[in-house]
């Protein structure tokens, strides 16, 4: 083999690594892959980048699909030692437009309309809970 040939067989090699590794970039499952027509309602962060970040979202969804709440969930932004806190509500049912921090996130005439909730701890641990919240 040839200098010149080598040369060919690399750069083939490393073409069809940057085509490998772009199309597996803009083919990544998403929250726009899962069933469930889910629509990010209402989205609360606190300001501090330097400590625990909270976020808390109020999502719609057009079935009570627990497996695509769960996905939907893991696929949400978390940061190290944040929380992160979303509240399914089925589709043309009352949804709170604003969520907030503290011990109730949303206004209360909404409890009875959230289907479920998920949570993602500060040190990673998941879960879903179905309504009634305990």
């Amino acid at each position: 083999m040839t200098g010149k040939n080598l040369k060919y067989m690399l750069l083939a090699v490393l073409a069809a690594f940057v085509i490998w590794f772009v199309k597996d970039a803009f083919t990544q499952p998403g929250v726009n892959k899962l069933s469930g027509d889910f629509t990010e309602v209402a989205l609360y962060r606190n300001e501090n980048n330097t400590g625990p970040i909270k976020r808390i979202y109020a999502v719609t969804t057009a079935d009570t699909l627990w497996n695509q709440m769960q996905q939907y969930g893991d696929f949400m932004p978390h940061t190290k030692y944040g929380t992160t806190t979303v509240y399914f509500f089925l589709k043309g049912k009352p949804v709170p437009e604003k969520v907030y921090p503290g011990e109730q996130n949303f206004d209360v005439q909404f409890q009875e309309q959230c289907i479920a909730r998920y949570e993602k701890d500060a040190m990673g641990q998941v879960s879903l809970v179905k309504r009634p919240f305990r």
